[in-house]
């Protein structure tokens, strides 16, 4: 089913497109505008900001906590009953460290608190942490997307898989904007979410 937007698309291939199309607009302008200094890293806020910043063009949703159960094959992301608590300690996790950054972008991806478009926002959160604490950002051009897509499905259980692969790949170019935008590119995303209502089986 495609999500009801504001570009009044109907067919699933079509939003895909114009979403990835202007989310990348958004994300050149957060780069150069440097807007992403004035946020403050590690917080729910900042990551809601990137989110409407980047979907504002397409979703009503942008920026919004989910008011929708979402699953991804078996794995069900936090439920809506419970997300704003689970949001509200996961901000309140510490991100000075590499292993406490890391962390905390598992929880908040367990968490998936918009309706579409958490990957590419979080991976710019993510970014902004790890620039903020160690001066150093994810090259996700040397980022296997498959490796990286089976490693954060199973990190909620075992985080050491995340740990190891993003920090092979880290960089001190944080003023690179190819390196920046790279981490926008979709098929990093997990893609078909199911919406199901709360207790129901899957």
């Amino acid at each position: 089913m495609t999500l009801e937007n504001k570009l009044g698309l109907t067919e699933q291939a079509d939003l895909a497109r114009e979403e990835e199309r202007l989310s990348k607009t958004r994300a050149v302008e957060l780069f150069e505008r440097q807007m992403l200094e004035l946020m403050e890293p590690g917080t729910f806020d900042s990551l809601s900001s990137i989110h409407a910043h980047l979907f504002g063009d397409v979703y009503d949703f942008a920026g919004k906590i989910r008011t929708e159960n979402i699953s991804k094959g078996s794995f069900r992301f936090a439920p809506v009953l419970f997300l704003e608590d689970y949001i509200a300690k996961i901000e309140a996790m510490p991100h000075s460290t590499y292993d406490e950054i890391i962390e905390k972008y598992v929880e908040m991806n367990a968490a998936h608190p918009f309706r579409e478009g958490n990957g590419r926002s979080m991976r710019i959160w993510l970014d902004q942490m790890l620039k903020a604490s160690l001066g150093v950002v994810v090259d996700w051009s040397a980022v296997d997307k498959e490796d990286y897509l089976l490693a954060m499905e199973r990190s909620p259980i075992k985080d050491v898989e995340i740990k190891v692969l993003l920090k092979e790949s880290l960089t001190d170019s944080t003023d690179d904007r190819d390196v920046y935008m790279k981490g926008i590119d979709a098929s990093y995303n997990y893609e078909g979410y199911n919406v199901y209502r709360t207790g129901e089986l899957m």
